[in-house]
């Protein structure tokens, strides 16, 4: 879902969220950055290291940071300092404040919170990655005034920390790659306690403004101690607590990533000027309803991390900080030096970072591929999960299917009209005025029998549950929620209530242990009332949305577990919810303890490392082109992000899409990670069979194209589950050497397959222009034309077609027979398309398993690397599994599974006299003579590449074969 109010005219409410003028913090540290800037070279940031303090040990560097706050008496603020070196080639940079650290403040109002800054956000978002470095070691030739530390893949990565003042330049191969508080714009907001001023007094009838009273008292101290936005004061118990510093990059004119925004993969400079924003970056998790495109406006989600590219070099940075937070963003342009021997000018990004509490805490990446920093982000906050395999196909969902015989309806009609789908949904209303973990007994009075229909087809359903919990007497989660107080409390540490789709609710704190162990319960298939193992879950407004409260949240001022603000873990609370939903679904029952499955969650809320438990989508979108276009770059951006399996509402979610559209959205869509279509209560019904002709026979295409890329799709899910691979990948990604196409965010690549589609997003389109950054040679997917890059190429795109290029030097597997779900093809055969390139090679992968157990982890699942050798004409299946336990047990199972076609795009001429090829499999006696397959061989024309086919095989996909053309 879904937004508070019901659809009318479609536009952002944006005085319902903050600006950076109306943000205290961000106003304070732009103001701050502003400052520094007018002083320029003459401003002396406060922040010094003390070098008597300096340590190192086993990788980490220690040291104590002096803010001077009065240079009349030296009065100094002591941040601690800690910059960690990691194995991985990662460094890390933590400042803290000694007086919060220590507990050594007061808090105003009697407030229970914590007094520390928050320093667990590490415990949510990192899982791995964090072994210290064995071989980092401080260098003897630092010059005076800094500390040199070299570490990384051969000693090739240095650290030089500058004492006073205090910044850092990370260095790669001896050129500077990232540099930390070169601006100066370095400001922690220290403890200090609440002194009432004295403000001159004005003469009869004169009133000071707020700009007279800063003036006079030296620094803007009005949102220091409380702040008020929408009717809430947030009453700010441990004062003003903001943290930020800037980062550059040198030499680097794109930057990526900071997930989740709707403006271009390429972020756009936030300081005004012609086709720039004016607002910072913002990221602060909220129910956006109907949010605007082309925006730096916060989201749904926050991921931290951003790249840095430029021709064949990458570096990046993670946020750690779970507040709110603005980045501001500025491309300054050096001009190349007359004396500089040729060398010509370049772009530095300089951005801003700053967060309203808890800690700078900064990791490091210096590459130098895009390839090396996502693996290294994904090794720290976790891959992507390896989902079943159900959840990589189509899912049909709509506010609201109203009945249980409703959704069988939709079931039979799927059928009736051969369109496959994995998954049917249902939004809140199938519950009991609104209590989830409920079913209405009017609306929905079998649902273990609906349920039962759906898996006769191995179909799913997904129901929605909240983190919002109906406040009603006599319903027994509520009840339980309270008797046990795990719920979120309100700022005098009583129980928090708010309004929310129920009315009167509380929110369940997932950062309690005791509360996500009762949250686990509730859906064991016993607690929960007729659900079937074929049920699993979305979870919505984990924002929180709270109807009623500031930004459509929470207070700031709310504590959770530990007492901690909710100011301090606002954007990680979304996934301590989806955490305690995953958890929950590993097993319903006793029985299923022995043999975990999978769990599948949705969730609209994340933070970095959400991506370890299920999927996410875009929210809120509207019918209409402009969203169209805009899904594709933001689905992008969420895969170079960390967190690939991600979608947009196919069709829009606001508003009633035209035909042409629906059509093209659903194109677009069998190109998105997460493929859902859904809408909103007060559109009409759009299933694909109610579009009628052409349109419903366009769309069951796209649909049954999916499916029989299945198998390259679920490799490149279980790539992205190993390496943090992106699913699908931008231009810069995969062609990083590329500098034309650095800011291409309209097309995309499906994994390491090759494949390039490029969505028609524009209203009555006959063609597209897809960029192509080398040299190779493509193939249209359907009909062979021929493509020769580099440079734009016009491709024909009719209604019917979805343009489609396969790039050359690879082998795409997959599977052709038409199946009602992906669960009823475990079992069917394969089909190779090699797409051969300018060398003559191409080369490709296949996972499998059994798309729904844990058991891959012990051995159960095939891993082939297939080649195709030009210089001796042979196509042979390499293993690239371990083996495990299971491994024999599982290959076991897929013996019958066999390989019944071959094509081979850009075949050679000399085939044309071929009529079979030469079969070998492993297992065969060397007495037992060739196999024999017919080869059909088919001339160029038109534009079109020649191509053959050999049928039948007949090797085993889990064997080892080689196939000789040349025989």
């Amino acid at each position: 879902m879904r937004g508070n109010t019901i659809c009318r005219s479609l536009s952002v409410k944006h005085e319902n969220f903050k600006t950076c003028a109306q943000s205290g913090f961000c106003k304070r540290n732009r103001d701050y950055a502003d400052h520094a800037s007018s002083l320029s070279s003459s401003w002396d940031s406060p922040y010094k290291l003390d070098s008597s303090s300096i340590k190192f040990s086993n990788g980490v560097l220690s040291g104590t940071l002096l803010k001077t706050i009065d240079t009349t008496t030296a009065e100094t603020v002591r941040l601690p300092l800690i910059i960690t070196f990691l194995e991985s080639g990662t460094a890390r940079i933590t400042i803290d404040e000694e007086r919060r650290q220590t507990g050594e403040i007061e808090l105003r109002h009697d407030s229970k919170a914590r007094k520390e800054r928050y320093n667990e956000a590490e415990k949510w978002a990192i899982v791995g990655g964090m072994q210290l470095s064995s071989g980092a070691a401080v260098s003897r030739d630092a010059e005076a005034g800094s500390t040199k530390v070299v570490y990384g893949p051969g000693s090739t990565f240095e650290a030089v920390i500058f004492h006073a003042p205090f910044g850092v330049e990370f260095e790669r191969g001896g050129e500077t790659q990232i540099k930390f508080n070169e601006k100066g714009y370095m400001n922690v907001e220290h403890w200090r306690p609440k002194i009432e001023k004295p403000i001159e007094e004005k003469k009869e009838g004169e009133d000071a403004t707020s700009e007279e009273v800063a003036k006079e008292i030296g620094e803007d101290e009005s949102t220091w101690w409380e702040e008020s936005f929408g009717g809430n004061t947030d009453s700010k118990p441990r004062g003003p607590e903001s943290v930020g510093i800037d980062v550059t990059f040198p030499g680097y004119e794109h930057v990526y990533g900071i997930a989740e925004h709707t403006g271009p993969l390429s972020l756009k400079q936030t300081r005004g000027g012609e086709g720039n924003f004016n607002e910072p970056y913002r990221l602060y998790n909220s129910d956006v309803f109907e949010y605007e495109l082309d925006s730096p406006m916060t989201l749904y989600g926050s991921i931290p991390f951003m790249q840095a590219h430029k021709k064949d070099s990458t570096v990046g940075i993670f946020w750690l900080n779970a507040a709110e937070t603005w980045i501001d963003i500025v491309k300054a342009k050096v001009s190349a030096n007359p004396l500089s021997l040729g060398i010509g000018g370049h772009t530095d990004t300089q951005t801003h970072w700053f967060s309203e509490s808890g800690l700078i805490d900064v990791f490091v990446f210096l590459g130098p591929t895009p390839k090396d920093v996502v693996r290294s982000y994904s090794e720290l906050t976790g891959y992507t999960q390896l989902p079943q395999q159900f959840a990589i196909g189509y899912h049909q969902c709509r506010w609201n299917y109203v009945t249980d015989e409703d959704v069988r309806d939709v079931d039979r009609k799927f059928d009736k009209h051969l369109i496959p789908y994995d998954v049917i949904w249902l939004d809140i209303e199938y519950t009991e005025g609104k209590k989830y973990f409920t079913w209405d007994p009017l609306t929905f009075p079998d649902p273990l029998g609906m349920q039962k229909q759906l898996d006769a087809h191995d179909r799913k359903l997904v129901a929605i549950i909240d983190p919002h919990i109906k406040n009603e007497g006599g319903y027994s989660v509520v009840d339980e929620l309270k008797s046990k107080d795990l719920a979120v409390h309100n700022k005098d540490d009583t129980i928090y209530e708010g309004w929310c789709w129920p009315g009167s609710s509380y929110w369940i704190d997932c950062f309690s242990p005791s509360a996500r162990k009762w949250w686990a319960g509730l859906f064991q298939y016993a607690k929960f009332p007729s659900s079937a193992p074929n049920l699993f879950i979305w979870n919505d407004m984990n924002e929180p949305s709270v109807f009623n409260g500031p930004e459509t949240t929470m207070p700031k001022d709310n504590l959770h577990h530990g007492h901690w603000e909710h100011r301090d873990v606002h954007n990680i609370n979304g996934m301590t919810l989806i955490n305690a939903t995953y958890e929950a679904l590993l097993s319903r029952n006793k029985a299923e303890e022995k043999s975990l499955r999978r769990p599948f969650v949705l969730t609209r809320s994340f933070y970095s490392g959400s991506q370890r438990l299920g999927a996410m989508w875009t929210g809120d979108n509207q019918a209409s082109w402009d969203h169209l276009a805009a899904s594709v770059g933001m689905i992008l951006s969420m895969g170079i992000s960390g967190f690939p399996f991600a979608g947009a509402d196919v069709g829009g979610f606001f508003g009633n899409p035209s035909k042409e559209l629906l059509t093209r959205w659903y194109q677009a869509g069998a190109f998105y990670p997460f493929f859902r279509g859904h809408a909103h209560i007060d559109t009409r019904r759009r299933e694909p069979y109610l579009a009628g002709a052409p349109y419903t026979e366009i769309i069951t295409q796209a649909l049954r194209l999916r499916y029989s890329l299945l198998p390259a799709w679920y490799t490149a899910f279980y790539q992205a589950s190993t390496s943090g691979t992106p699913i699908v990948q931008p231009n810069y990604y995969v062609h990083p050497g590329d500098e034309k196409g650095l800011a291409v965010d309209d097309q995309l690549y499906l994994g390491n397959t090759g494949l390039l589609a490029k969505p028609v997003t524009s209203e009555g389109a006959e063609s597209v222009d897809i960029y192509l950054a080398d040299a190779e040679t493509y193939y249209d997917y359907f009909d062979f034309t021929t493509y020769q890059g580099p440079g734009t190429k016009t491709i024909p795109a009719p209604l019917e077609k979805i343009p489609i290029l396969m790039q050359g030097g690879h082998i795409v597997p997959r599977r052709e027979r038409p199946r009602r779900s992906s669960g009823l093809m475990k079992f069917d055969p394969f089909t190779l398309v090699v797409v051969l390139g300018n060398s003559g090679d191409a080369e490709g992968e296949l996972y499998l398993d059994d798309g729904e157990s844990f058991e891959y982890e012990a051995g159960a699942y095939i891993h082939r690397k297939f080649a195709y050798s030009g210089p001796t004409s042979t196509l042979s299946s390499e293993d690239l599994s371990i083996e495990g336990k299971k491994t024999k047990q599982y290959l076991q199972t897929m013996m019958d599974v066999r390989v019944e076609k071959i094509i081979i795009i850009g075949a050679p001429e000399s085939w044309k006299i071929k009529s079979e090829v030469g079969v070998s499999e492993e297992g065969t006696n060397k007495s037992t003579p060739v196999k024999k397959a017919a080869l059909s061989w088919h001339a160029a024309s038109g534009g079109k590449a020649a191509w053959a086919v050999v049928r039948n095989p007949a090797v085993a996909i889990g064997k080892g074969w080689k196939v000789d053309f040349a025989s």
